[in-house]
């Protein structure tokens, strides 16, 4: 009986070790002092240096850090308003609609890339920040949406209600009542928008342009160059920067709906 309830733990440990082990192994090897990544010559910051002298690597972080911020705001707006909007609707396609919305998250991004791909093409735009910027709001907008939606399903309407008969106008109601409500979702769905956003790699590949370079881009090609740990840095900084993003979303959702238990 013993061995039984051992196994669960087993089971987890070797998953865990699976998918981890080889981040574990970036991590380590990216303090390496050898320039070959699978030989370890001693601990140094020596590629961490390299890294933060590579400014051609801080153009291409600042890009995905501007892209990242803009295209989750977009999409915190975008989405926000499209769940207030879906909650207060009633229709028989209100479900089909809904399911469409939700399809950039299920549709591979290669797919969505040729679709942005082909659709700027017969648009003529330039390719560049302007169509990055498009495309990452267009695929970060469920999240927000979902997160928002998610939240509304829980809120009392008798707090809109009671604004309503206090005076307060449609407007005045969601501004002052709904907006502070679900505004942890929104920011639990910008955070994660702006994660997915600063990681994209197959969108950004088919939509940028030649003078626009993002940070998952530079990686992605001096990997078939040739890697070297300073990459491994890099991917040390970028994983940090991801797990403190979804933390703080998943702190944020969680202090959300606290707070809207108490009310």
């Amino acid at each position: 009986m013993k061995n039984r309830t051992k196994l669960p733990n087993i089971y987890l440990g070797v998953m865990i070790a699976l998918m981890y082990l080889p981040i574990v192994l970036v991590i380590v090897y990216s303090f390496n002092e050898s320039k070959i990544s699978s030989v370890w010559d001693g601990f140094s910051l020596r590629w961490y240096k390299e890294l933060f002298r590579d400014s051609s690597m801080f153009e291409a972080l600042m890009n995905s850090i501007f892209l990242a911020f803009v295209s989750s705001f977009l999409a915190a707006i975008i989405g926000t308003f499209g769940a207030v909007g879906m909650a207060k609707v009633e229709y028989k396609s209100k479900g089909i609609v809904e399911y469409v919305s939700q399809l950039p998250m299920m549709i591979p991004e290669i797919v969505l890339g040729m679709v942005f791909l082909t659709y700027f093409s017969l648009l003529n735009l330039p390719f560049g920040m302007l169509t990055l910027i498009i495309a990452h709001t267009a695929f970060c907008i469920p999240y927000v949406y979902m997160q928002v939606k998610a939240r509304l399903v829980g809120l009392s309407p008798s707090y809109v209600e009671a604004a309503k008969d206090l005076g307060a106008s449609e407007l005045r109601a969601f501004f002052d009542i709904t907006l502070p409500l679900v505004l942890p979702a929104i920011l639990s769905g910008m955070l994660l928008s702006f994660a997915m956003s600063f990681d994209d790699v197959i969108i950004s590949v088919f939509v940028t342009g030649v003078d626009v370079n993002t940070l998952p881009i530079k990686v992605y090609s001096q990997i078939k160059t040739g890697v070297t740990p300073k990459i491994n840095a890099l991917c040390t900084l970028m994983f940090i920067a991801t797990v403190l993003v979804l933390i703080i979303s998943n702190f944020v959702g969680k202090k959300g709906k606290v707070d809207n238990n108490e009310k």
